[in-house]
């Protein structure tokens, strides 16, 4: 009998997968978990190359991706943010880990679907939780927070000089009717973006509206924290990013082993570190992959091993 390892239906393409999958270094009997199963594309080939003894923990919080999630004895669904896996590999009865994936990126199907309110390209309310079953959505956040709070918001996570003015003109326009859809916060803030840039600082906006809604930042910062204790010696942390801030983030935590990135030394000088980092520069999708994969474009990968 034939094994479901996953929908066919991929409706993710996968970045730098043979890079990925070599920064892991798998063993056939080893544990692995991808704290980020999107659509698959990833969990799928590294089942490939597990053997009857090894075994993958694919999470997501995004129900989307649970439910495309095919069955296969070696694969262990988990419906749960990663800012938990500590506790997740508890509950499995998991004591270490050969290899940990992260691909912070988000899921085409995010993206193309109207509903879930990912893009400025569709019409739709402005929701983008990656758990429908979260309460604060990106209309909601619009109507609630302060005006500092979204300037902060919009200056940290979408690095937008424009912030402040951008949050005046939310706010203002909240006071006539609430900003309940994508084609009304343009509309909102249409004056306050270049004309020539208009793609890159929209997509900077809702990136940081995004993050802000599923709690990006600090869901990363916990997941970091708790891969040095779950990883074995000798195990790998693969980490992809999308944008400076969380990549930032990366960098300084597998160069330092601690979310501040502060380099500690010994009495001679050496660095102290749990991590030894595998790839000084991080890795980036070349011309072809970024032609079949236009959203491979922003990726960086960096992979570190556990010490």
């Amino acid at each position: 009998m034939e094994q479901q390892v996953m929908d066919e239906q991929v409706y993710h393409i996968p970045a730098l997968l043979p890079q990925v999958l070599e920064g892991l270094d798998i063993k056939p009997d080893g544990t692995y978990v991808d704290v980020t199963l999107g659509g698959g594309g990833h969990t799928r080939a590294i089942l490939e190359r597990l053997g009857a003894d090894g075994h993958l923990y694919s999470m997501d919080q995004d129900m989307d991706a649970i439910v495309r999630a095919g069955s296969d004895p070696r694969l262990t669904v988990v419906h749960g943010n990663f800012k938990y896996l500590k506790n997740f590999m508890r509950y499995y009865g998991v004591e270490g880990v050969d290899g940990l994936l992260a691909d912070l990126g988000v899921s085409f199907h995010h993206f193309d679907d109207p509903e879930r309110g990912f893009s400025f390209r569709w019409e739709g309310r402005l929701d983008m939780r990656m758990n429908r079953g979260g309460r604060l959505d990106a209309a909601t956040l619009l109507e609630t927070y302060s005006e500092q709070q979204l300037a902060d918001m919009l200056y940290l996570y979408g690095e937008l000089k424009s912030a402040r003015r951008m949050a005046s003109a939310i706010v203002k326009a909240r006071a006539a009717e609430p900003i309940v859809t994508v084609e009304q916060l343009r509309r909102v803030i249409a004056p306050l973006i270049n004309p020539r840039q208009e793609k890159k600082e929209l997509a900077q906006v809702f990136q940081a509206l995004r993050i802000e809604v599923n709690n990006e930042i600090e869901a990363l910062k916990a997941m970091l924290s708790q891969a040095l204790e779950v990883l074995r010696p000798g195990g790998r942390l693969v980490v992809i990013t999308y944008h400076s801030l969380e990549d930032r983030l990366v960098k300084n935590f597998m160069k330092t082993g601690n979310l501040e990135g502060k380099l500690e030394k010994d009495f001679y000088g050496r660095v102290l570190s749990p991590l030894s980092v595998v790839n000084n520069k991080p890795i980036v999708a070349d011309d072809d992959e970024v032609e079949r994969n236009p959203r491979s474009r922003s990726a960086k990968l960096r992979i570190a091993t556990k010490l």
